[in-house]
């Protein structure tokens, strides 16, 4: 039988391998550019919000496998959600990578694989750059964000 573990092991290879929502979103109004410098991860996330909706959502750019898996879950995961519904998520992700001892949400379905990276303290900035740089997106922030 497989290992939880193992299980979380295969998303974060399969969405690196294959990166879902990868590439310039041509029609968006939202933006945002990321980077960790320790690591060298660099993304820039393109969003089409409509009507208080994520209408479409893409990132690129190049990181670590735990960076570009994480902006693959990401952009599955918000779009189609009503900005409440991204702010909350962030918080349950938040939580879920900073906090050792937080329990994993059961309706994260497939994020939840990121809980496995707080057992790595040094990559929690790889997992919740994505994050960062959506927040500041939705905020409308032009200043780029970083993880360090």
């Amino acid at each position: 039988m497989m290992d939880l573990a193992d299980l979380y092991r295969d998303v974060i290879v399969d969405h690196n391998k294959k990166p879902r929502n990868f590439g310039r979103l041509e029609q968006f109004n939202r933006d945002s550019e990321g980077n960790n410098p320790l690591c060298g991860d660099r993304l820039h996330i393109f969003i089409d919000v409509e009507s208080d909706l994520i209408r479409d959502i893409r990132f690129e750019g190049k990181g670590c496998a735990i960076s570009t898996a994480s902006a693959s879950l990401m952009t599955e995961a918000v779009k189609g959600k009503s900005l409440a519904e991204v702010r909350h998520l962030f918080g349950e992700v938040h939580d879920m990578l900073t906090r050792h001892d937080a329990p994993v949400p059961a309706d994260l379905g497939k994020l939840a694989a990121l809980s496995g990276v707080r057992e790595f303290p040094a990559r929690v900035k790889c997992a919740s750059l994505c994050w960062h740089t959506l927040n500041a997106a939705l905020a409308r922030d032009a200043a780029p964000v970083t993880t360090e």
